[in-house]
């Protein structure tokens, strides 16, 4: 597959530049563990070059990122400026379990609080 024309940029460099890692050492650090793919193969070095138009995928916060580039950034911007630089292809994630609750009427009153306590003491005889 022939390279893409237009401007390149460093792998880690850009991660950090649309803001998904806080540093760009987390970002090379990400890159240099084999975790970052790009258009499907593996990139090894921080160094890597890629461009507008490639597929990223790569982990974090315990979500696995699907990006497609779309710009090559000059500087680390606002993140108004940083969304620009990318489109998400994430697949949405289903909601969360909402929280159990108890299934009685609402908070115990002292007299069930009390029958609590005397079935705790039969238990212990």
């Amino acid at each position: 597959m022939p390279d893409r024309p237009g401007p390149k940029i460093r792998a880690d460099k850009w991660l950090w530049h649309a803001r998904f890692f806080k540093t760009r050492g987390l970002a090379a650090k990400v890159v240099s563990g084999g975790h970052l793919r790009v258009n499907g193969e593996k990139a090894h070095k921080p160094s890597h070059a890629i461009g507008a138009g490639d597929v990223l995928t790569f982990p974090q916060a315990r979500q696995i990122r699907v990006i497609r580039m779309l710009a090559v950034s000059e500087r680390r911007g606002p993140a108004a400026e940083a969304r620009r630089l990318y489109e998400d292809l994430t697949p949405a994630s289903p909601p969360p379990p909402a929280a159990p609750r108890f299934e009685g009427k609402g908070r115990p009153s002292g007299k069930d609080r009390r029958n609590a306590q005397l079935y705790e003491r039969r238990q212990l005889d």
